[in-house]
């Protein structure tokens, strides 16, 4: 699937992409105890465009700028008004 067809929404989602920019880790408290969950974004492209993937906990440090990632049965939501692709439980990121 390219970038450019995603749409909020959408499940069971495969997107292969270059990530371009990895912002900061920051820190988040479940809304359903005292857990903490560290989170950061990363921007991957392709040839069509570009969007925002979200990265939790372990995922963080396997994912560096430059490299090439497949996202295989993510899902889509909006943050902000921007659309944003999810790994969720049920995903899995590869970094080629």
């Amino acid at each position: 699937m390219e970038i450019k067809d995603l749409r909020n929404g959408m499940k069971s989602v495969t997107v292969e992409g270059k990530v371009l920019e990895k912002g900061e880790t920051r820190e988040v408290h479940s809304r359903f105890g005292d857990k903490t969950f560290n989170v950061a974004t990363a921007i991957i492209s392709d040839e069509t465009g570009t969007i925002k993937l979200t990265l939790w906990n372990e995922q963080i440090n396997t994912v560096n700028v430059d490299d090439k990632v497949k996202v295989e049965n993510g899902y889509i939501t909006s943050f902000r008004g921007e659309i944003q692709l999810n790994i969720g439980r049920y995903g899995e990121l590869t970094v080629e």
